[in-house]
């Protein structure tokens, strides 16, 4: 039955032989409580469905799978929604403050557009980008994205909707982060940016703790704590965001961070028990998960709290969105959604992996399906 469900193909798989070990807090629970009082304050918030997949659960012979659906996330398609936005009114805030504006007149600045006009800017590869210019226009600021040439000229579209600016640069997603700080800096921007470098992590950090609002949702409404998270990777900061919570939630949980076989810069980060770029064009499908240099935030938490890095094909992925697009009822994924579902289904097939991950007939495996269809044309083409 598993073989039908996507065919058996190459990746990789590193266990973690750091796993455990002690380390520094990298996002303290007063700043997620901070990021859950004010995201779910805010109107339009509801917390995203978890799916339950049976037939997946069945075919990996585990006890139960559960998708965390974040395509209806604030409108916006995808999990970074929680982040970016939060990380701009965090932002704003402070530097309104350091002005010397008082609370009653920051808040006013906030719902009118009275206050000083400020710039915020960031790189992506589409979602991101489309919090950070969701942010912006929300709570009245300037907004600048910088794309790389590969992103979709629909994810493009989907940002400038926002009222952002968009810019194109020459060559991948870290050369896009470059150019945005590199001009920041000349213009007196502010940058809003999901990764994390030496002498940048505060704002990455407010990013992050926005994000385990989505995993607290999840690890409230499942019914029993989960054996196994998959989850994507990336520069690693929703990964890193996912370990901290399912720690403050009593750990126990066998988290397994999943790349593209392209852009697997957290893997071979483990591999060389150091941060550790990949060069190239990372040209892979799954482009919210095309970066080659982790965020040292993340990678801090992730050295010591992932239990296994894996590898996974594209033709995988289309294979998930496909299988999902299928199913009854129908779960809507984009191509950046499924590498944790992938690598679940690959790895199940195999005694070997099976054996190395712990995953057995008990296994509650929990996953998330971090973005909708957030390029509709591209999303029809790979599932028709």
């Amino acid at each position: 039955m598993l073989r039908r469900m996507i065919p058996a193909r190459s990746y990789r798989l590193l266990l973690n032989r750091n796993h455990g070990t002690p380390g520094m807090v990298v996002l303290p629970e007063g700043g997620f409580r901070r990021a859950r009082a004010e995201i779910t304050s805010w109107p339009d918030y509801r917390p995203t469905p978890l799916v339950s997949l049976p037939d997946v659960a069945a075919a990996a012979r585990v006890a139960a799978v559960y998708y965390k659906d974040e395509g209806s996330r604030f409108g916006l398609g995808s999990f970074k929604a929680l982040g970016g936005a939060y990380a701009v009114k965090h932002l704003l805030v402070a530097e309104l403050s350091r002005r010397g504006l008082a609370p009653a007149a920051i808040a006013e600045a906030m719902a009118s557009g009275s206050g000083p006009r400020l710039t915020v800017c960031c790189a992506t590869d589409g979602n991101h980008g489309r919090s950070v210019a969701w942010g912006a226009q929300r709570f009245h600021a300037g907004c600048v994205i910088f794309v790389h040439e590969t992103v979709s000229q629909g994810r493009r579209d989907a940002i400038a909707a926002y009222g952002a600016e968009i810019r194109v640069v020459p060559g991948n997603y870290d050369d896009a982060v470059r150019a945005a700080q590199a001009t920041a800096e000349k213009a007196g921007w502010f940058v809003v940016s999901d990764t994390s470098y030496p002498g940048y992590t505060e704002v990455p950090r407010d990013v992050m703790q926005g994000y385990r609002v989505m995993a607290d949702e999840a690890l409230a409404a499942l019914p029993t704590p989960p054996t196994h998270c998959f989850i994507q990777g990336g520069v690693g900061g929703v990964a890193a965001a996912v370990a901290s919570q399912l720690r403050a939630h009593g750990g126990g949980t066998k988290l397994v961070v999943a790349e593209p076989d392209k852009a697997a810069c957290l893997l071979a980060s483990c591999e060389a028990s150091a941060p550790t770029t990949i060069e190239g064009d990372l040209d892979t499908l799954m482009a919210g998960l095309a970066c080659g240099e982790p965020s040292l935030l993340a990678w801090q938490e992730l050295e010591r709290s992932a239990f296994a890095f894996m590898a996974v094909p594209d033709a995988s992925a289309v294979d998930c969105m496909r299988l999902l697009a299928q199913r009854q009822p129908k779960v809507v994924a984009g191509e950046s959604a499924v590498a944790g579902l992938a690598a679940l289904l690959l790895a199940a097939q195999e005694p070997f992996a099976r054996a190395a991950l712990g995953l057995d007939e008990t296994s509650q495996v929990l996953l998330f399906g971090t973005e909708g269809a957030t390029d509709p044309e591209l999303y029809a083409k790979l599932t028709a």
